[in-house]
């Protein structure tokens, strides 16, 4: 367990335990790490909180997509530091430090998926596990250079892990390279239920790109040019569907309602200090009302039936993984609210439909990363690696 080592901050001071894994397996000479919401034999989970972690005590099973990876020959070397109680994106949790992005030490590694990001952007692993409830691997993805997954909402078990909102949470994971995101991801999605055809169309949401700054769509314009080459002209194509401030409510509404139910009678019960953003999310989250709750899910319902018949069976979007590169680590906590809006503006596509999102470090902005993603219909998760790899492998 790489603790002494760990200058990125990235892991947990756990006291080792043995995490036994296959001798043998199509993972076997990968090391991974795994944010501290899942479940693992012979330690606590502690969820970024630290009356959670003394809750917790020490688990006696482990969650079984962390067991599938140990049975496919993977090595265990440690968990990772989660924001509080997976509630932000900022990549800082008060309790326990901020992880370092290894791709931009001077910028914030992203939440919540902070620490996974943080040791294999810093290269204490092959690969490690994050959630991704409102954009907490993609976004942590595109601040570190990493390739990273949201999948279909419900293809990855996330039995024995820590839920944040259950309708949006999904177990997400990164890497550095495409062809260990391939091994990693064909022992994790398995089949895809509708694999996308040989012939695809790219989409390009005009509607999302009018969100970035004209320098931003100037960094994007070499990855995007690249994607086209190899997957072909994008038709031009809308998918906000009323308004954009609808689609983010409705996103908000809903997971601050679930945020609540999870985690209200704890935080009612003890009154454990949370970090800044964390208790005024989970303060605000009180506050939704059935009413507002209600009109949410049925525009996600609407949302999701419309970006399904948009993109049928064959439709690949084609767009940002959020509005810039990670904010630096001195901005202020108005800047990062704001930005983390944006982000979730963004974000909440995939989060709203449960369609799989990845996210490919192709660009690069003031000398640090800069994601592109690729979203695809229900179920086409191991199509859209496919294309990932392609893409990586197309000079």
């Amino acid at each position: 367990m790489p603790l002494i080592n760990d200058t990125a901050h990235a892991f947990l001071p756990y006291p080792d335990a043995p995490v036994p894994n296959a001798p043998a397996g199509p993972l076997n000479g990968l090391s991974f790490a795994v944010k501290d919401l899942f479940d693992i034999a012979g330690y606590p989970t502690g969820g970024g909180q630290p009356f959670v972690l003394a809750m917790s005590g020490i688990k006696t099973t482990t969650a079984p997509t962390v067991q599938k990876l140990l049975d496919a020959g993977a090595r265990f070397v440690g968990k990772t530091v989660t924001d509080e109680l997976a509630f932000s994106m900022n990549g800082n949790n008060a309790h326990f430090g901020v992880p370092i992005n290894g791709a931009a030490p001077d910028r914030i590694a992203g939440g919540s998926s902070s620490g996974s990001a943080s040791a294999v952007s810093n290269n204490l692993c092959d690969f490690a596990l994050g959630t991704d409830t409102g954009g907490s691997v993609r976004a942590p993805a595109n601040h570190c250079g990493l390739y990273g997954i949201r999948p279909t909402h419900g293809r990855i078990s996330l039995a024995g892990t820590l839920d944040l909102a259950p309708s949006y949470d999904t177990c997400g994971y990164f890497t550095r390279d495409v062809t260990i995101f391939a091994r990693v991801s064909d022992v994790l999605l398995g089949e895809d239920s509708a694999p996308l055809p040989s012939k695809i169309r790219l989409l390009k949401p005009l509607d999302i790109w009018a969100m970035l700054h004209a320098d931003v769509v100037a960094a994007q314009s070499a990855p995007l040019a690249h994607v086209q080459a190899v997957l072909g002209s994008p038709q031009n194509t809308h998918i906000v569907l009323d308004n954009i401030d609808t689609l983010f409510w409705g996103f908000r509404f809903i997971q601050g309602r679930e945020a609540w139910q999870v985690n209200g009678a704890m935080i009612e019960r003890f009154c454990p200090p949370l970090g800044p953003g964390v208790a005024e999310r989970f303060a605000w989250s009180k506050t939704v009302t059935d009413e507002q709750h209600a009109t949410a899910t049925a525009y996600r319902e609407r949302f999701k039936k419309h970006l399904a018949d948009l993109l049928g069976t064959d439709g690949v979007l084609v767009m940002p993984t959020t509005p810039d590169v990670s904010p630096l680590l001195g901005d202020g906590g108005e800047q990062l609210e704001s930005y983390r809006n944006r982000s979730l503006q963004m974000l909440a596509i995939s989060g709203l439909s449960g369609f799989p999102q990845i996210t490919l470090p192709l660009g690069q902005r003031n000398g640090a990363p800069l994601g592109l993603s690729l979203l695809g219909p229900a179920g086409s998760d191991a199509s859209l690696i496919k294309l990932a790899q392609l893409i990586a492998n197309t000079p």
